[in-house]
């Protein structure tokens, strides 16, 4: 008898494909007799990742969704028997007896697919604010997972679907203050260890959409504080700018008086599994790297991406700032100085710095995929059944 297998659906960037690929490590832990298997999009990042993942997985012609400039919605008109008949042709092919949906415009089709073939269909949400997929498709599926109980008030789910809020899926934090260490769920090796520098790092980062607002406003806050010559003791800056930026960065920082102070660099493998380094954090507030900090109990100074789709950005730091666990700052009133001030001012205040660390560990969720992948299973069942 063939294994029975769950197809996953979720891409076009970080934040919908890696919950997908880290519930797919829990559902291989958790019942190794089923197979993962992919759905994702032509143009995202899944082109790129999944070939190197491990699991099946099949591609469709997806074009984006212009919200604000609807004329351009054509392609998405012209592109959609393409999609229909490469959702057809994966159903065919996999024969999923669960379908899960992680985000993004490939998410849709995948779970519209699972509705006119009966098989049962989950939804795992990242956002405070749902997603389009995630409201369209909420009145009909199985189960709804929840990364924020903020967002189920913004939801209308039907009478057979269980809801339940148990955080998003990150990936496991390796062990240890230098976060070096442990293997994922998948059995994959442990990250290349960063070496982080000694005492209170701040860590920034912009994500992997709009990191360029981002650096520059934090470019000229350090410039704004090299007129101040107290640079606070054993506070560091570890500064990861992008592949695009970093050298630029680099050489602008080292002209700076504390620039033995500020590391820049383009990237750090694995960073979610690499925070026990990290004092404090100034970052975008996508939902899965908010996730990984809370997982590791790193407070952080949020500037949403003021062109996130619906808002959720705000909406999410908003969440984490109502908790305890963040200061937010809109990118459009930033004052020169001012982020870094008060990034400066939480990472030398003990008790300030204690009471945002310890609210978010309490909305940490590092087994988020085992428990979302065990929820999950029991559709698997039912349909066995």
């Amino acid at each position: 008898m063939a294994s029975p297998r769950i197809l996953l659906a979720g891409g076009g960037t970080g934040g919908h494909l890696y919950p997908a690929l880290n519930l797919a490590a829990a559902f291989g832990r958790l019942a190794p007799e089923v197979e993962c298997v992919f759905l994702g999009g032509r143009r995202g990042l899944e082109a790129r990742v999944l070939p190197d993942a491990g699991y099946e997985f099949r591609l469709l012609p997806l074009q984006p969704l212009y919200r604000q400039r609807p004329w351009r919605n054509w392609r998405l008109f012209a592109s959609a028997p393409a999609v229909i008949a490469g959702v057809r042709r994966a159903f065919r092919d996999f024969d999923p007896r669960l379908v899960v949906g992680t985000g993004g415009y490939v998410a849709g089709p995948a779970l519209a697919g699972a509705r006119l073939r009966g098989v049962p269909a989950a939804i795992q949400e990242q956002n405070a604010a749902p997603g389009l997929v995630t409201r369209l498709f909420a009145p009909g599926v199985d189960q709804i997972h929840l990364g924020y109980p903020e967002a189920e008030a913004r939801l209308r789910v039907g009478g057979r679907t269980r809801l339940s809020a148990l955080g998003n899926p990150v990936a496991p934090v390796a062990p240890g203050a230098d976060g070096a260490g442990a293997p994922n769920g998948s059995g994959s090796s442990a990250p290349a260890r960063f070496d982080w520098p000694r005492g209170r790092n701040l860590l920034v980062f912009g994500g992997s959409q709009g990191a360029l607002g981002l650096n520059r406003a934090f470019l000229r806050d350090l410039e704004w504080a090299a007129r101040d010559a107290a640079w606070p003791d054993g506070v560091s800056v570890v500064w990861i700018a992008g592949p695009a930026h970093a050298a630029e960065l680099s050489a602008r920082t080292s002209e700076l008086p504390f620039a033995d102070r500020v590391r820049v660099v383009p990237y750090i493998d694995d960073l979610g599994r690499q925070l026990g380094g990290v004092t404090l954090a100034l970052c975008r507030s996508g939902a899965m790297s908010l996730a990984e900090l809370c997982a590791a109990g790193r407070p952080a100074v949020l500037v949403p991406l003021p062109t996130s789709a619906g808002g959720h950005q705000l909406t999410n730091a908003r969440a984490l700032a109502e908790a305890g666990a963040a200061e937010v700052r809109e990118e459009g009133g930033l004052e020169a100085g001012e982020v870094w001030s008060l990034c400066r001012d939480i990472l030398t205040d003990d008790g300030r710095l204690a009471r945002m660390s310890e609210a978010a560990a309490s909305r940490g969720r590092p087994d988020a995929a085992l428990d979302i992948a065990r929820e999950m299973l029991t559709l698997l069942d039912r349909c066995a059944a």
